[in-house]
């Protein structure tokens, strides 16, 4: 099993974790989490984008002059796509953008993203990831201490994680999420992952 430092607080050593190998090391499949990822900024398209074409467009039913002896070019109908308030020829209509997977691609995609955060060195364990009181300074303090700039903060889901949050909500580059909440996503977008010691336990729960 991959053993990993674990740090307090104020960003000191004060131990170390030993992760699930079924979980933490297993072999990156990264066509799963491009999948994963590709998916996850599908679902969110809404698709409701819509114009009319030609033949929704009301009016123009007769033709605007005569075929001949204008001097215009012919028209049909005011409604046509070439005229102002006419219809757009190929109109955008509401699309269902969503991609699905299965359960256990969506499993080997997180854990693939896991592994190879833990294999870059990338992967910070915290004893007891809590705040008393909201202070940003103090969440800065951890990440400097730790040398880290672009983090995912991963929270125990089972405790009041309020401080925290309020904490490095206005901290650039950093996002914070619970245990039971993580996708590939965030897991990859951001240089490190910074995650409670009981987080570890629960992930480790759900995907082992």
């Amino acid at each position: 099993m991959a053993n990993v430092k674990v740090y307090n607080m104020e960003g000191k050593e004060v131990g170390s974790i030993e992760l699930n190998d079924s979980v933490f090391a297993t072999e990156v499949n990264e066509h799963l989490m491009h999948m994963a990822v590709v998916g996850q900024l599908a679902n969110k398209r809404q698709g409701t984008q819509s114009a009319l074409t030609r033949a929704e467009v009301s009016g123009g039913g007769r033709k605007p002059w005569k075929q001949k002896g204008t001097g215009h070019a012919r028209q049909g109908s005011t409604r046509s796509p070439q005229w102002v308030g006419g219809g757009v020829v190929f109109a955008p209509k509401p699309k269902e953008y969503s991609l699905k997977m299965n359960k256990k691609e969506k499993a080997a995609a997180i854990k693939s993203a896991l592994s190879a955060k833990v294999a870059e060195s990338k992967f910070v364990v915290i004893d007891d990831l809590a705040l008393a009181e909201i202070k940003t300074k103090k969440m800065t303090s951890l990440l400097d201490a730790l040398k880290l700039d672009k983090a995912l903060v991963v929270m125990d889901a089972n405790k009041d994680n309020n401080n925290v949050i309020l904490s490095a909500r206005n901290i650039p580059d950093v996002r914070t999420t619970a245990s039971n909440s993580i996708n590939v996503f965030d897991i990859l977008k951001y240089d490190t992952v910074v995650i409670a010691k009981d987080a570890v336990k629960q992930i480790e729960e759900v995907y082992a």
